[in-house]
């Protein structure tokens, strides 16, 4: 048990894996740069203005403001656990190429470090291309909101730990269904996303503050992107810093395991 939780001993070469996943990505750029430029269209005109006509403000924020962050948010959880589950699943199980590094001077270790930088690497890629079209509505402020970019690899980080658990215990690709209907969806509503989380009965607010990953992150992008920094910043970055250790940690164990076996 004591092993289990040691620190896996990654090196540099976990870089080589994340510029592998880089080059195949810019190959095909024109399939990966429209989604996420269509989603935040999509979001704010369908919710920005579209419900954002009825409901005009919260807490004194436009409505359209209001959800901004939360698209950003989304979008960083979205990228990241889609890429280390499904993703990295075809890779290791349907491709092979989990087994072809791995031959190499990489260790496991490595080869899944460097899957969970690509993930979070995404997720920054993400919001990058997103910012400018939120910019460009006027419904987030700069420059605090350039913040926005590191803190979507940091996010990414986190749910690219996340999801590579589930990619290590599922039997089947077909089984990653699961954590997608019963966890992203759920987190994807209940975060403070559409609404303040104090609408919700104060005993799914404490759920949703203390194992909600989602909440935390959309927090601090409203922080940033309205902007509307206060101390209650640090406690939401120091959560997500522990839980993103943890699971790293956790998802490069389960998949020695795996790999291993």
């Amino acid at each position: 048990m004591q092993q289990f939780w040691s620190v896996p001993r990654v090196t540099r070469r976990a870089w080589k894996v994340w510029h592998r996943n880089l080059v195949v990505f810019l190959r095909t750029w024109k399939v990966n740069f429209f989604p996420p430029l269509i989603e935040a269209f999509l979001y704010l005109f369908a919710i920005g203005l579209g419900i954002g006509s009825y409901v005009r403000e919260i807490a004194g924020v436009p409505y359209v403001n209001f959800i901004a962050p939360a698209i950003l948010a989304i979008s960083v959880m979205n990228s990241a656990f889609f890429e280390c589950t499904y993703g990295s699943y075809v890779r290791m199980y349907y491709q092979k190429s989990f087994d072809a590094m791995i031959a190499t001077p990489l260790s496991i270790e490595d080869v899944i470090a460097g899957e969970l930088l690509w993930g979070a690497t995404r997720s920054m890629l993400y919001v990058l291309i997103m910012l400018p079209v939120l910019v460009a509505f006027g419904v987030i402020s700069l420059p605090l909101s350039l913040l926005a970019v590191p803190l979507a690899f940091l996010g990414g980080l986190m749910f690219a730990g996340i999801a590579m658990c589930f990619t290590a215990i599922t039997p089947s690709i077909d089984t990653l269904n699961y954590p997608s209907f019963l966890l992203i969806t759920p987190m994807a509503l209940f975060s403070g996303t559409f609404f303040p989380i104090t609408l919700l009965p104060v005993l799914f607010q404490y759920i949703a503050l203390a194992i909600l990953p989602l909440t935390h992150l959309v927090a601090i992008m409203r922080m940033l992107t309205l902007p509307a920094l206060s101390g209650v910043v640090v406690l939401h970055l120091t959560w997500i810093l522990i839980v993103t250790a943890i699971f790293c940690i956790i998802a490069i164990k389960l998949m020695r395991r795996r790999l291993i076996i």
